[in-house]
């Protein structure tokens, strides 16, 4: 492991304790509320908090597990179960979801309503709101500098529960002025934002799983730098394909037919080089060459 890659790894990990310790802190506080307050919305967002707790030891694993060394049965690498990590995640996330959104609906039908007394549940609805977007903007930063799938998931979740924690808010609000049914509307408002943060992660986890290729702007940033090799006529052929965090390339470049096989070799190897030093999160650029013919009119 690089001295950055082992940095990266000690930051997600740092990062994810704290998030841990902060998850416990606020599903503490918010379920001590909605008990006091008789607020099942704000019963329902500390189950929230606390899922966020088993979901970032899943993304101490996975970091732990997809920054090993690639062995003689991994040849290329453990990238991959860095996305199953965040896979895990958006199951848990959607789970969750679900069983706030039937805990709502259930207490609907069966005319279960409750008033909502003081404003201990509203006060600790707005600290999470707080608490959690901030969570949200720093782990959401540094999963995009170390590249961790599963931390931007962790950061999704984050975000989820900033949005229940205002779902819960409005609907403490409504029960405190006399719509008690609004504690249980809100619920359900909840279980919408969380099982669409779910099945974002899910998608995004499941693209990188199918060696899916890079987005347009990547690929036409990584062309402009291969054409832009000395010696290089052109590209015949080119394909990306994501490997968990990583980006593998296989590109097919034109060199004159006249070149010897000593420089053609040097013009592909300054290709690999500069490829793979202007894109960090690029793990190998496979090159091929093929002779460039011109064709006179």
């Amino acid at each position: 492991m690089s001295n950055t890659e082992g940095s990266n790894k000690d930051l997600a990990i740092k990062v994810s304790v704290m998030s841990i310790v902060i998850n416990i802190i606020l599903s503490i506080l918010k379920l001590v509320a909605g008990i006091v307050s008789h607020s099942s919305a704000m019963i329902s967002d500390a189950v929230h908090s606390a899922s966020d707790v088993i979901s970032t030891i899943v993304v101490i694993v996975g970091v732990n597990i997809s920054s090993k060394q690639a062995d003689k049965e991994h040849p290329y690498g453990h990238e991959r179960l860095e996305s199953i990590s965040a896979l895990l995640l958006s199951i848990i996330l959607s789970a969750t979801g679900f069983m706030i959104g039937f805990s709502g609906i259930k207490n609907i039908i069966d005319g279960t309503v409750q008033e909502i007394t003081g404003g201990i549940a509203l006060g600790s609805a707005i600290v999470s709101i707080v608490v959690k977007e901030v969570q949200y903007q720093y782990t959401k930063n540094v999963a995009k500098k170390v590249g961790s799938d599963s931390l931007m998931a962790d950061a999704w979740h984050h975000r989820s529960d900033a949005l229940s924690s205002i779902g819960s808010s409005i609907g403490i609000i409504g029960a405190m002025v006399g719509l008690p049914i609004m504690d249980n509307l809100a619920s359900i408002v909840i279980c919408i934002f969380i099982i669409r943060a779910g099945y974002e992660i899910m998608k995004e986890a499941i693209n990188k799983l199918i060696d899916r290729s890079c987005d347009d702007k990547t690929i036409a940033q990584i062309e402009t730098v291969i054409v832009s090799q000395e010696g290089v006529r052109g590209i015949d052929e080119f394909r990306t394909r994501l490997f968990g965090s990583k980006i593998y390339v296989d590109v097919t470049i034109l060199i004159d037919g006249d070149t010897l096989l000593k420089d053609a070799h040097a013009i592909s190897e300054k290709v690999h080089d500069n490829v793979e030093s202007s894109f960090p999160n690029i793990k190998h650029c496979m090159i091929h060459i093929h002779p460039f013919i011109k064709i006179d009119n």
